[in-house]
């Protein structure tokens, strides 16, 4: 759990204890959410873990199951929790976060005004951001999604940083208590151009914008509403690729020089009886390469800041 130390900063308690939020890592693809509690076990792949074996060791820690096997036990920052949060609306991922709260200038003791809340992927690492004096007021229009929300925060122990409320911003605006107070405001909406003009009214002069459209007319229409109040505005879009590392078995093949090369990796290589005359030695070597399941487009970011009078 991110427990708070008002003093100071947003940290963790090191120690894990009964009634903590933590992931537990298989693997860097196979995580899960998991509340401690003294008489539970978790059951999975790797045998029966008990809780009352957790408790007082440090996140991090390497924990044993009654048949060997082993996880690990992590702290839940934004960045693994963005992996394993229950996905009610299509969320940012930590491409996109990251850039987008370089781009909004959040630091802490920021106020930040968002909307739509979703699955608060992104509202989890705004609250690390504007920590320990800042907040971030998020709004969503459904009123389950915001309750759900609000359970997540309490979960994670960063619910005194955001306040969740339900508000339809798009035809209502922001809440005119915020006017002239907000130093960013980050709209995920279908039609934000709609709450363009409310977003201006509440930042700060020289503060900043973003609007998240998965299509390419969602920006245009906003770039268009920008333009009268706004000036710096760029729109970006945040394409990951990564790469698998492993340990592959290359054959040596003798040349005409002399000199040996390899041929393309092979993931097994087939039994012989009789070895070739030139398949006469093999070895490992480290080869990355991009991985089959490489994410893709996940939206547009358009960035904007607001004009000084």
């Amino acid at each position: 759990m991110l427990l708070m130390d008002s003093s100071t900063k947003i940290s963790f308690n090191r120690c894990i204890r009964d009634g903590d939020l933590v992931i537990v890592y298989e693997r860097h693809d196979t995580m899960k959410a998991v509340k401690v509690c003294e008489n539970s076990v978790l059951q999975n792949r790797f045998g029966v873990f008990k809780h009352s074996d957790w408790i007082g060791k440090p996140f991090g820690s390497k924990v044993f199951s009654n048949k060997g096997g082993f996880v690990y036990l992590l702290a839940p920052t934004p960045e693994l929790w963005t992996l394993v949060l229950s996905h009610r609306t299509q969320i940012l991922y930590i491409a996109d976060i990251s850039f987008v709260i370089m781009y909004l200038e959040v630091v802490p003791g920021c106020l930040v005004l968002e909307s739509g809340t979703g699955s608060g992927s992104l509202t989890t690492s705004f609250a690390r951001a504007v920590s320990p004096m800042g907040h971030v007021y998020t709004f969503d229009f459904h009123e389950q999604r915001a309750a759900s929300a609000r359970e997540d925060f309490e979960r994670t122990g960063i619910s005194t940083l955001v306040t969740v409320g339900v508000r339809d911003i798009q035809g209502d605006g922001f809440p005119d208590q915020f006017s002239g107070l907000a130093d960013s405001v980050f709209l995920d909406l279908p039609q934000p151009w709609l709450a363009i003009p409310s977003a201006r009214n509440m930042l700060k002069q020289d503060g900043t914008l973003c609007s998240f459209s998965p299509c390419i007319e969602q920006v245009q229409r906003s770039c268009e509403t920008l333009r009268s109040d706004f000036t710096d505005i760029r729109t970006f879009e945040i394409l990951l690729r990564t790469y698998e590392v492993r340990e592959w078995k290359m054959d040596h093949l003798k040349v005409n020089d002399g000199n040996s090369t390899a041929c393309p990796p092979r993931k097994r290589r087939q039994p012989s009886s009789e070895a070739s005359v030139g398949d006469n030695a093999s070895s490992s070597a480290v080869m990355a390469r991009p991985s089959a399941e490489t994410r893709g487009h996940t939206g547009y970011l358009t960035f904007a800041r607001k004009c000084v009078s």
